[in-house]
């Protein structure tokens, strides 16, 4: 059979390898836990658990959730248990299971991030960290994220502190994500994660008032797969780092878009809404693609959509 097997972190000491390129993603699996009575969660490639600050948050108020057309606008607001309950509830748990589990560390400071950063080192069931300077949805949830030098310095701060791989996520809400993705690299990440959601509104015209009671939330879904596809597509040729492709990623055909497009590995996010069954159909369909290509492994087609890949390919 064909190997879909992948590693989203080989310049860190111990890598952080999957049996397969897909990753739930953070604030869209929860837990894991609640998918876990649907199906065997130990099939994924890892489970991107949601968010955790350093207090327990409550969210923002309701409603948080809009439907909008190709997707969805939210505005959770970091809705967790704080990290002390999840190293006391939650990394016991994914201890046991047969799938790495990142956590999605959100901080409102260089020192929050490493606070948490380091109160997870070493917990057993979190295999890494996943960097979330990019969240539009909480009030400076974007300040890291859209500036090189801050984004550089918090990536640098916690990859010091911190002996786990580390992922960090962007945000696309910037003219060009270019320079804050060289400057992570540069600084330490072990891989990026493009994209985090878009920036969005829905108006109640009945209520004459934004839908959500934040006004904007994060857009996601179908609509914004095209702009994550762009930014992977760009950003992938100035990185010696993998990429984690996220941004409206439902079916096969969109995972091979975005490993074609430079990404190592994919998350699946608003799909496990909508479908539940999304990410073992992914996973089932690679597998499927690899046996009828003839290919060894699905490591063969990351970047085949490159200028200089397809250049090669075609010759």
């Amino acid at each position: 059979m064909p190997s879909l097997a992948v590693n989203i972190a080989p310049q860190h000491p111990t890598g952080l390898a999957l049996k397969n390129p897909v990753i739930t993603a953070s604030g869209t699996f929860g837990y894991g836990t609640e998918y876990a009575s649907i199906y065997d969660v130990s099939c994924l490639g890892a489970i991107a658990a949601k968010a955790v600050t350093l207090e327990p948050r409550r969210g923002n108020a309701m409603p948080r959730i809009e439907e909008v057309p190709g997707g969805m606008l939210n505005a959770i607001g970091l809705q967790n248990v704080g990290v002390e309950a999840l190293i006391r509830e939650k990394a016991p748990l994914w201890a046991t299971w047969d799938v790495p589990v990142i956590a999605n560390v959100a901080g409102a400071s260089l020192e929050e991030y490493v606070t948490i950063a380091e109160m997870l080192d070493g917990v057993p069931g979190i295999a890494a960290l996943e960097l979330n300077i990019s969240c539009p949805n909480v009030a400076h949830g974007l300040d890291f994220g859209t500036d090189p030098t801050m984004a550089g310095a918090v990536t640098e701060a916690v990859s010091e502190r911190s002996s786990l791989p580390l992922i960090v996520k962007l945000t696309p809400n910037v003219t060009d994500m270019r320079p804050v993705a060289t400057a992570v690299a540069d600084a330490g990440a072990h891989a990026l994660a493009i994209m985090n959601t878009l920036s969005g509104l829905a108006i109640d015209i009945e209520q004459k008032r934004p839908a959500l009671a934040t006004g904007t939330g994060g857009l996601s879904g179908p609509a914004v797969r095209s702009i994550a596809l762009r930014f992977v597509y760009t950003v992938a040729p100035l990185v010696d780092i993998p990429i984690v492709g996220i941004g409206g990623i439902g079916t096969t055909e969109d995972a091979l878009m975005f490993l074609m497009a430079g990404a190592t590995a994919v998350q699946v996010g608003t799909a496990n809404f909508y479908n539940h069954r999304a990410p073992l159909e992914i996973i089932a369909g690679l597998e499927a693609y690899c046996a009828k290509e003839g290919l060894a492994s699905i490591q063969e087609i990351i970047g085949a959509a490159l200028p200089q890949k397809a250049e090669l390919s075609t010759a």
